[in-house]
């Protein structure tokens, strides 16, 4: 299978300082904070729908009415134990609650529940595949030190002009996982790659919706850079990280900034720092020279957390199994890759490419059960060279593009059929998404993409061209046969790219043998 065009959103990486570049690594890891999907607060039942009004959200609980206790969300740690085991975790069999200190405006209890001491699960790999452009797919392992649930504090909203803050307590007591990752990492294409592939599993188990731009998945990036053999040297924390684009951009950046510092002979603090996504820079906010106290506590109002951890064991009302929520467990992207290897023969490029991409899978799936007869290597041709690459020069997501199924189906039908050649199937992609309701057979015939296939019109063309390109002749007639393209090309031209090459071939390869 011939290789693919891969232009990717999160592509964007400045070029790194030309300091003793070969002498220094960099490490990066992260803490990604997951909002589980549930219909209520972690510990209250408050809805916990996006863009509700101010303050609409909000149970006493929430507001820390004197006299409130909390109430253990069993889904929440449904969809934990089910994270964990998809990730490769250990579940805990006990894991404990306890309260960090701190005082922000938007907490009003001025501590946030959360498991420092023993959380829910520890001890699990993730595996994952590297997509950099220019370069070969690689997969990376990293590993995932703690996965626990706490809940999230409010939202502070400032009004630059009257001069105040205000509070809205909407996402106060909203339920998080917290998955801690090991410092594995040494790029932010890899670090990017990795969000994507936690993305894809844990829409795969249903526990977390990952719309970034709804603050349902948050990245946080520890970045240090440091000499080979030596220690790892002093780490920065990026935070405000909104998209996966951003993830490659704020960490290459970072990753820049500090051996750019060095190499100007100044030191890497400790320290904060902010992803200014519109001038692509990491900017100062606070730095970590003073260690903070939370002076973590257990939380006396919630009781060990207990789990089955024998197998085969079911769940009843007041003990969740462990084996039970692992039968539940749906395929996890690694395993549709396989699958797609073994079942349709792909390469794992075209595999990892698809599963990267849910729209685009389900187009091939789609596709490939309506026309069983058409080739794999077609369909997967056409949706990733072309219908993937015609979204990213428009900066698409692919989910946004409103070309649907059908009229894929329809455009590789045609193809198939050899109704049009490949570059009428490729004119018709922006045709289709600015008119998503347009029949594919109309549109050929409105706009006159019908492929050519009549014998005596691709002769005349023929030669024509032949006629045209004297010397080519000459060069393939003294047995350069690959003279043979520019002839071909010459017919695509005369033809407006729209005569069957594979007649147009046959019939050059006739007329130049007399």
């Amino acid at each position: 299978m011939g290789s693919y065009i891969i232009v990717r959103r999160l592509s964007t990486q400045p070029k790194l300082a030309n300091a003793a570049k070969k002498k220094w690594k960099s490490v990066v890891g992260l803490e990604v904070h997951a909002q589980i999907a549930s219909a209520s607060k972690l510990f209250s039942g408050s809805a916990t729908s996006f863009g509700a009004p101010l303050n609409t959200a909000v149970a006493y609980f929430d507001a820390s009415i004197p006299g409130t206790l909390p109430v253990l969300n069993r889904k929440c740690v449904e969809s934990g134990i089910k994270t964990a085991l998809a990730l490769g975790c250990r579940v805990n069999e006990v894991s404990m609650f306890d309260r960090k200190h701190y005082f922000y405006a938007d907490l009003p209890n001025g501590y946030q529940i959360t498991q420092q001491r023993a959380a829910l699960a520890n001890n699990g790999v993730m595996t994952f595949p590297v997509i950099t452009p220019g370069k070969k797919i690689y997969y990376k392992s990293v590993n995932l030190l703690q996965l626990q649930l706490e809940q999230d504090s409010g939202k502070s909203l400032h009004d630059e002009q009257l001069k105040r803050s205000l509070v809205d307590l909407n996402r106060a007591g909203l339920p998080l996982m917290e998955l801690v990752f090991g410092p594995d990492l040494e790029t932010g294409e890899e670090a990017a790659s990795l969000v994507k592939e936690l993305m894809l599993i844990l829409r795969r188990l249903q526990t977390c919706s990952c719309k970034m731009e709804e603050g349902a998945l948050r990245v946080d990036a520890n970045i240090s850079i440091h000499q080979e053999g030596d220690p790892f040297g002093v780490r920065t924390e990026v935070k405000n990280i909104g998209s996966v684009r951003s993830i490659s951009q704020a960490i290459s950046y970072e990753i820049n900034r500090q051996l750019e510092l060095v190499a100007e002979g100044g030191v890497v603090t400790n320290e904060t720092r902010s992803w200014d996504a519109e001038n692509r820079r990491t900017i100062a906010m606070r730095d970590k020279e003073v260690l903070q106290d939370y002076r973590f506590m257990p939380e006396p109002n919630l009781p060990p957390l207990h789990v089955n951890l024998k197998p085969g064991a079911r769940s009843t009302e007041h003990l969740i199994s462990v084996a039970a929520l692992s039968e539940e467990l749906p395929e996890l992207p690694e395993h549709t890759r396989q699958r797609l290897m073994e079942y349709y023969k792909l390469n794992a490029e075209a595999a990892i490419i698809l599963v990267n991409e849910p729209i685009l899978l389900e187009h091939f799936v789609n596709i490939t059960k309506s026309l069983p007869d058409m080739p794999t290597k077609v369909v997967t041709n056409f949706l990733i060279n072309d219908l993937m690459s015609y979204c990213n020069k428009l900066s698409l997501d692919i989910a946004d593009c409103a070309i649907n199924a059908n009229a894929l189906k329809d455009i590789l039908k045609s193809l198939h059929a050899e109704h049009i050649n490949l570059q009428a199937a490729r004119q018709l992609i922006p045709l289709l998404h600015t008119n998503p309701d347009a029949d594919v057979s109309q549109l050929i015939r409105q706009h006159n993409l019908e492929q050519i296939s009549d014998l005596n019109t691709i002769e005349a063309y023929c030669r024509e061209a032949i006629a045209n390109q004297p010397k080519t002749v000459q060069q393939y007639q003294k047995g350069k046969s690959k003279a043979l393209y520019a002839i071909v090309g010459e017919v695509a031209k005369l033809s407006e790219q729209k005569a069957n090459m594979k007649i147009v071939v046959e019939c050059l390869e006739r007329l130049l043998k007399k």
